[in-house]
């Protein structure tokens, strides 16, 4: 699906907006009902999905996303599960919102890189993120998600030089992912004093749009970040309120978080 990501960022540019990239946990609270949190997300505004998949070990993961993923790991979501049943039905349901897979490198492999690619590009996914992928050990999958038009999102953490910042954005498919704070992720109060600066100097240095995310859980907040980027990352705040209280809460959340992002 390469270009839908790029086409998502200028739609929402082109209404002046930030775009909206919502992060759930496939599989929490079970396959299906995961399903009706995703859509609510691009009822609420939402311009890319961003499709979690539980992991027993997700170090990037603050208690809220932690906690989701044992959920979906007891309600059976695997990887192949995922891909199967809840990207086809979310892709049925959200036809024109690119998804974005979230995992661990180990998940893939243990598909494999060839195997993952074919599959998530025949069910629809458009790119994957895996945090624990150090560039310098990606160029298999690079070549393996190239192939078959799968886009590797990459990150640029807070402790990112910025020559290596450049080096990252060079080879970047979809949009370079801003991590917002050091740690994992969770809502906070405060974002860093330097978020802004760190932002633009990636998107100096960046072809694609940049996006920031762990920490952003307000309207306040993504105005904010916003201004500094092409889009923000919300997921613990739109975990912890579809655990709580549904999809309707999910998309509340998202059209909050939206109202913050219009420019």
């Amino acid at each position: 699906m390469s270009g839908e990501i790029a086409e998502a960022f200028a739609r929402a540019k082109a209404r002046g907006e930030g775009a909206l990239v919502a992060y759930a946990m496939a599989g929490d609270p079970d396959l299906a009902r995961s399903v009706d949190v995703f859509a609510a997300c691009v009822e609420g505004g939402a311009d890319i999905l961003e499709i979690g998949v539980a992991f027993s070990d997700p170090i990037a993961d603050g208690p809220v996303i932690q906690a989701a993923s044992e959920r979906a790991l007891k309600a059976g979501s695997t990887l192949k599960r995922v891909l199967d049943e809840v990207v086809p039905a979310v892709r049925a349901r959200c036809p024109n919102t690119p998804l974005v897979v979230m995992t661990y490198v180990n998940v893939v492999m243990a598909l494999g890189e060839e195997r993952y690619a074919k599959l998530a590009r025949e069910r629809g996914v458009s790119g994957t993120i895996l945090p624990d992928l150090p560039p310098e050990e990606s160029e298999s999958l690079r070549a393996a998600f190239d192939k078959e038009g799968l886009e590797l999102i990459p990150l640029c953490a807070p402790t990112t030089s910025p020559s290596r910042a450049e080096s990252i954005a060079k080879d970047a498919r979809g949009f370079v992912y801003c991590v917002s704070v050091a740690g994992v992720t969770g809502m906070r109060s405060e974002l860093p004093a330097n978020l802004s600066e760190r932002l633009e100097m990636v998107r100096r240095v960046s072809p694609v749009p940049v996006v920031a995310g762990f920490g952003i859980s307000t309207a306040e907040q993504a105005r904010v970040v916003g201004a500094h980027a092409d889009g923000v990352v919300v997921g613990s705040a739109i975990v912890r309120a579809a655990q709580a209280d549904g999809p309707a809460a999910a998309r509340q959340v998202c059209a909050e978080i939206k109202r913050g992002l219009k420019r």
